[in-house]
């Protein structure tokens, strides 16, 4: 058997066990109904809204020249949003004090702005270098 045929047994079975631990650990709750409801909530959230999201985002920086730092900083103020989201959409108090003892939303908010104004200067000194520089002639 070759060695790509391995790893790719491997992955599957691997995948299969962590599907059925999944299962398991769902069973055991007190409200698996529940628990799945917000599972096919997230798939619909994925599939309805962030996908497509995403594709639009995709379609809009094709043939920018600057297009890689636009990916660069959409991905980070997304990674930054799906971390910290869980926290702030969370109803209630947190059972740990210490869990959110900052302005979360705030903060959030404040660095997004600072991930915008980072990229843009990247962007602004990218093209001012590309600009061609004008002879300052002599006479």
């Amino acid at each position: 058997m070759r060695t790509a045929s391995v790893l790719r047994y491997g992955a599957g079975a691997l995948g299969l066990a962590l599907i059925g631990i999944g299962a398991w650990r769902v069973a055991e709750q007190r409200d698996p109904l529940g628990v799945l409801v917000w599972l096919g909530g997230a798939l619909v959230l994925h599939d309805a809204i962030l996908a497509p999201l995403v594709l639009a985002v995709g379609l809009l920086l094709v043939g920018r020249s600057d297009r890689g730092v636009l990916r660069g900083a959409l991905v980070v103020a997304g990674s930054l949003v799906l971390v910290t989201l869980p926290l702030l959409v969370r109803p209630g108090e947190p059972p740990n004090p210490s869990a959110l003892p900052l302005p979360y939303g705030r903060n959030l908010v404040l660095v997004l702005a600072a991930v915008a104004v980072v990229a843009a200067a990247v962007i602004l000194v990218r093209r001012r270098r590309r600009r061609p520089q004008r002879g300052t002639g002599d006479g």
